[in-house]
């Protein structure tokens, strides 16, 4: 009777796969953890966007080549890729909840002061800075919500923090559109970054609202009896150490490979996509934000949808999806005639849709692939690392823009997609994966 109450119980909840009541089944606690992870990652991402925004703007002021302006975003990507891996190993040994306040209390100081910069060597040191804490950021969120969400739905939880991405995107053109249409570009930059400040305020949230996951605390508890040092010095002391033994070394460098291939494909195109807007296409500031909010709501659209085509169809099956996908767009929209603008409008929908929704699947799917003992570690590492490698796209890009156009450029991003589908091969399926202290 047990055993089909319980697969009653999956029947039931494969029926609800595209319902909406997850959030109603969210524990008070796991409610917190999740508008705190939310709210982060959304000023995360305005934080980061600014630049891409600001970027012609900063380069005028500074009298930038594209690939100096390129090496910005290269630079703050490979540090927060350190800021990621550091993260996760702090989450696991210092909790998930402190960390992330460290984290929102770094990428905020940063950008403000990046706002301040009087030059290109001082915009350079504090955007890297600024990574530790941007980098970070993911690392910390995405694990303590994996861990308070329920199995059956996690993909869809991860997917619709993810979302926030697109809510800070978006918060940050509607600012980009009003500052530089009321004062001079070279003022409106630095205003923009200025405003970065404001995610320092959520820390008082967090502290005040958000606890451990159940699954962590117990952990720890379990680490504090054991009286066996290679325990302690393996499970709690060298997480990071763990991810690169016999057992995980070859996860680590497959879900690496998936991470850079997602985020060198999406870095290529989106860093440089309000430049290629402006310069190959000729459009003006207010346009420009119109072309991007089509963009973005695609985006929104395809982190939210993905989380819960995760939890349909499965990890593996749905980055196949997206991944090619996302290829293809890219080289259409890139690759559209001069004068047929209004195929930017119809293509910016898909191309949001699927070059970002890639991303809902990695929150649940790294943490599945790793045991409690090591999760933060691994999944701030493989994240980040795919970012480390995934940013130097942007700078070859505009390296490369030199010779060939800005379009063509961007077009060789679609080429990084392909990493995707091999790391795949070597992947397990995880969906619906329940965690255990010390598995």
């Amino acid at each position: 009777m047990a055993i089909r109450s319980s697969e009653k119980d999956v029947s039931q909840q494969n029926q609800r796969i595209f319902s909406f009541d997850w959030y109603r089944t969210l524990p008070e606690q796991a409610a917190h953890a999740f508008w705190a992870s939310f709210m982060g990652w959304a000023l995360d991402a305005f934080d980061f966007q600014v630049f891409s925004l600001a970027l012609t703007a900063i380069a005028a002021t500074f009298a930038l080549s594209k690939g100096q302006s390129g090496l910005i975003a290269t630079v703050t990507l490979v540090v927060s890729a350190i800021g990621g891996v550091m993260a996760g190993t702090l989450a696991d040994r210092i909790g998930r909840v402190r960390t992330l306040m460290v984290t929102i209390a770094v990428y905020a100081i940063f950008t403000f002061l990046s706002g301040l910069a009087p030059n290109y060597g001082l915009l350079l040191t504090f955007r890297a800075l600024q990574g530790l804490g941007f980098g970070g950021e993911w690392a910390a969120g995405a694990i303590l919500v994996a861990e308070v969400a329920n199995p059956v739905q996690r993909g869809r939880v991860l997917g619709m923090v993810q979302s926030a991405w697109a809510i800070g995107w978006g918060l940050a053109v509607v600012m980009y559109t009003i500052i530089f249409s009321l004062v001079p570009p070279e003022l409106g930059w630095r205003i923009l970054f200025m405003l970065g400040i404001l995610p320092a305020l959520l820390i008082l949230y967090v502290r005040k609202n958000v606890q451990e996951p159940e699954v962590y605390t117990k952990t720890r508890e379990v680490e504090e009896q054991e009286t066996s040092e290679a325990v302690q010095r393996g499970a709690r002391e060298n997480s990071l150490l763990q991810i690169f033994r016999r057992d995980l070394i070859g996860t680590t460098a497959a879900a690496s490979l998936l991470s850079i291939g997602a985020q060198g494909g999406y870095y290529s195109i989106f860093t440089w996509l309000p430049t290629f807007l402006k310069d190959s296409r000729h459009l003006t500031i207010v346009n420009t934000g119109a072309y991007l909010a089509v963009v973005i709501i695609g985006s929104f659209l395809g982190y939210v949808v993905s989380g819960y085509v995760n939890d349909w169809i499965g990890r593996r099956a749905t980055f196949v999806l997206f991944a090619i996908s996302s290829a293809a767009l890219i080289v259409l929209y890139t690759q559209i005639p001069v004068g047929a603008n209004v195929l930017l409008l119809v293509l910016g929908v898909p191309l949001g849709f699927f070059a970002s929704g890639i991303f809902s699947g990695f929150g649940s799917y790294l943490a599945e692939l790793y045991p409690s003992r090591a999760r933060g570690a691994g999944q701030g590492f493989v994240y980040n690392f795919g970012r480390a490698v995934g940013a130097f796209f942007p700078a070859i890009v505009g390296f490369l823009s030199v010779s060939i156009g800005l379009a063509g450029a961007v077009a060789f991003g679609a080429l990084a997609y392909g990493l995707c589908l091999l790391a795949l091969i070597f992947l397990p399926e995880t969906k619906g994966k329940a965690f255990v202290a010390l598995d």
